[in-house]
């Protein structure tokens, strides 16, 4: 592919992110800019830098969201990634050195198997700590957990659309064996329920292929403040404790980032994106549909993988 050029990128995002799931004709005829050059665009990009994708609401679904961090051994460290693969409520995989040699993940756990955490991460793992994890800044109202009242098809649907909201309909009809009213149906069902928040397109370019992630039981807001102009996000763990993340490339300093990073911080380590992503891009159309059961009743067990 020719040189990136990075404002023709924006520009397309920004479409996108207007119009998700509209086709590139209706794009062009709402915005008065001509198809020819949209697609041109579009197939420049899509796919491997740009990508839609759906947001859902897990907890509307029984989910409840976990950070993990294992202790791993260099050596095993892609051997007990790619067990770790195996298992759909064990969401992405990172290395990670620091307050933990070895393997973060981020866990999508049915809210009636919450007990049987421990049992699963020691399976991976002699030496493991996790916390549930919420958005910053806290909701002051409780969080309620609904169930998983769908046929299958649903589950995969969900990855479909998490995978690429753009997917044709007629590949969507294909893979689902249904009629392009009944995925309209589907689609508009889950959005009247809350589970389907909507859709972004973001850009996917490998940009941060390192981080540093901290974790404090007192978060300062000077701090947010401080790194306003980074790329930086910010978790509530467990509710008394907070995450924060900060990203970067590998040819930035990172010694003097963990430094100054680690000094609002009780815990730190440094995230390497680049050494496990292969695992986690082999996995499409894996998440809901491995889940759930084929019969759609409920999920899967956790201990099952």
């Amino acid at each position: 592919m020719s040189e990136l050029n990075m404002e023709e990128i924006e520009f397309l995002v920004e479409l996108l992110n207007k119009y998700p799931t509209e086709s590139l004709r209706k794009i062009a005829e709402l915005e008065g800019i001509d198809y020819y050059r949209l697609k041109r665009l579009y197939d420049k990009y899509y796919g491997e830098y740009v990508q839609v994708n759906a947001m859902y609401r897990i907890e509307k679904v029984g989910l409840r969201s976990y950070i993990a961090f294992l202790s791993v051994p260099r050596s095993e460290l892609r051997s007990v990634a790619a067990r770790i693969q195996q298992n759909p409520f064990m969401i992405d995989q990172t290395a990670m050195f620091g307050f933990k040699n070895g393997i973060s993940s981020i866990l999508h756990i049915p809210k009636e198997q919450v007990k049987y955490i421990d049992e699963m991460l020691s399976k991976y793992s002699e030496d493991y700590e996790y916390y549930e994890v919420t958005r910053y800044p806290p909701k002051k109202k409780r969080r309620e957990f609904g169930e998983w009242k769908y046929s299958y098809d649903y589950a995969v649907l969900m990855d479909i659309l998490k995978w690429d909201a753009r997917t044709p309909m007629k590949e969507i009809s294909r893979m689902l064996g249904k009629t392009r009213p009944t995925i309209r149906y589907m689609i508009n069902k889950l959005r009247e329920d809350g589970i389907l928040r909507g859709f972004i397109a973001t850009i996917d370019m490998d940009a941060h292929d390192r981080g540093v992630l901290g974790i404090t039981s007192r978060l300062d807001e000077a701090v947010l403040e401080y790194f306003k102009d980074y790329e930086i996000m910010v978790g509530v763990l467990d509710g008394n404790k907070y995450i924060l993340e900060w990203f970067f490339n590998s040819k930035e300093d990172l010694g003097t980032k963990l430094f100054e990073f680690s000094t609002y911080v009780e815990k730190v380590a440094i995230e390497y994106f680049d050494l496990l992503v292969d695992f986690n891009k082999n996995r499409k159309f894996q998440r809901f549909s491995q889940m759930i059961k084929k019969d759609g009743s409920g999920y899967r067990s956790i201990l099952e993988f």
